[in-house]
């Protein structure tokens, strides 16, 4: 279970190396399958994907009509609905709050200035097929390009046998505009460079595994895309008034995702680390999961116990965790202080999964450190903005003089023309 690592600036040190270590690995011969997979897809197009399809989910893909969509959606159980339409309303909620508008004003210099927002004009999402079908998911990456604009928003998922019925639910309630039964790396191939049916996309989104990720990183470039996701974490800060019962169950909660998931305890109380590693023994016995909990656990998860809160959020920063909880008599203050995490929750009645399914801001989330320097996905992964300058002769004119010097101490004689052309007449 659970270690519990005394801060001495030497051990917690080489626990959040190892941290690292888990997400940095790449499979080099992954790689290779999946850059010959992209290089066959943009050579011959669909029959390549057809072919991949063929050998890797034993059907042909193939268009999933707007009708599936709807009988999905009546075969799901009324509160599952319920509960699916309810995520969609605080995401959308949510976004359209943040959502920035085109706006132009007049600068210093008379002239207009401004910024047009527009929303992509394709959007493709993928969504794995199999056990990691998240009906959650789709909402995650499909609400906000809808409240952005994006003209068309595809959804590409694998042509299992049988399609998971909240996903196609959830893509009806989120206005997926078509959904692609092709999946795999084949699958981001086609969407980066076309294929048959299947159109070239601005950016792709969306998790999958080892096969999709590498090869949306060998996309990028070619279109943009959210994030190469690595395994989920967690990481409570959590003094001694915390209740050690929903620690633990918090930490189980990402724990549970996959065996590379990391749960780590920050604290300035060892009492506390004692009595979250014993309910984590207790909690694991009856959850359904618990081979995948207890080596993730005792392979990437520990407690630290540290010398006081602030130590704890300096420890935090620099692991820069995808979901940081914090669970102390006063969590809002500690949050100042906060630089790096991908979600923040403040308090006992804050749990990670309020935020995985229903508090309205997304759950994808920058994970291995990336936190650093990415966000969350939103609304704004799928605007893009064009500056907009107008002036006429006369804010021009007084302009010229500096816009000449400027263009000729770069040698760019070209550039300086295009202004004194206009003031020779």
């Amino acid at each position: 279970m659970i270690p519990i690592i005394h801060a001495d600036g030497t051990a917690e040190q080489v626990q959040i190396d190892a941290m690292r270590a888990r997400a940095a690995e790449k499979n080099a011969d992954i790689e290779r399958v999946v850059r010959a997979i992209m290089q066959s897809v943009k050579e011959e197009g669909f029959p390549a994907v057809e072919r991949y399809t063929q050998e890797f989910d034993h059907r042909a893909p193939y268009e999933i009509p707007p009708e599936r969509l709807e009988e999905a959606y009546q075969a799901c159980p009324p509160e599952l609905i319920r509960a699916l339409e309810h995520s969609a309303a605080n995401i959308r909620d949510y976004n359209e709050k943040l959502l920035v508008r085109s706006q132009e004003w007049t600068s210093p210099d008379g002239g207009t200035v401004g910024r047009v927002v527009r929303g992509l004009t394709r959007v493709g999402i993928y969504v794995p097929g199999g056990t990691a079908a998240y009906p959650s998911s789709v909402l995650m990456n499909a609400v906000p390009a809808k409240v952005a604009g994006v003209e068309e928003l595809i959804m590409v998922t694998p042509p299992t046998e049988n399609l998971s019925a909240p996903v196609l639910a959830a893509a009806k309630i989120a206005g997926v505009d078509r959904v692609l039964a092709v999946g795999g790396a084949q699958a981001i191939a086609a969407l980066t460079y076309g294929a048959g049916f299947i159109p070239k996309v601005d950016k792709l989104v969306g998790p999958g595994n080892a096969y999709v990720a590498a090869a949306k990183r060998l996309a990028y470039g070619s279109l943009d895309i959210d994030m190469v996701a690595g395994p989920s974490e967690v990481l409570v800060i959590a003094d001694k008034t915390a209740n050690p019962k929903y620690v633990a169950a918090d930490l189980l909660s990402q724990a549970e995702h996959d065996k590379l998931a990391c749960a780590v305890l920050l604290t300035d109380a060892p009492e506390l680390a004692q009595a979250v590693l014993e309910e984590m023994r207790r909690q694991t016995a009856y959850l359904e999961r618990s081979e995948i909990m207890e080596a993730s656990v005792r392979d990437f998860g520990c407690a630290i116990v540290c010398h006081g809160l602030a130590q704890c959020v300096e420890l935090s920063n620099e692991i820069a965790p995808e979901h940081l909880e914090i669970v102390t008599e006063s969590p809002r203050d500690l949050l100042p202080s906060v630089k790096n995490a991908g979600a923040v929750f403040l308090g006992a009645y804050s749990p990670e999964p309020l935020g995985d399914y229903l508090a309205g801001p997304d759950h994808v989330l920058p994970t291995s450190g990336t936190a650093r320097f990415f966000s969350p996905l939103s609304v704004d992964s799928f605007l893009k903005t064009m500056s907009v300058i107008e002036f006429d002769r006369n804010s021009l004119e007084p302009l010229a003089p500096e816009i000449i010097t400027l263009a000729c101490s770069e040698k760019l004689t070209a550039h300086a023309n295009s202004i004194k052309v206009r003031f020779e007449e």
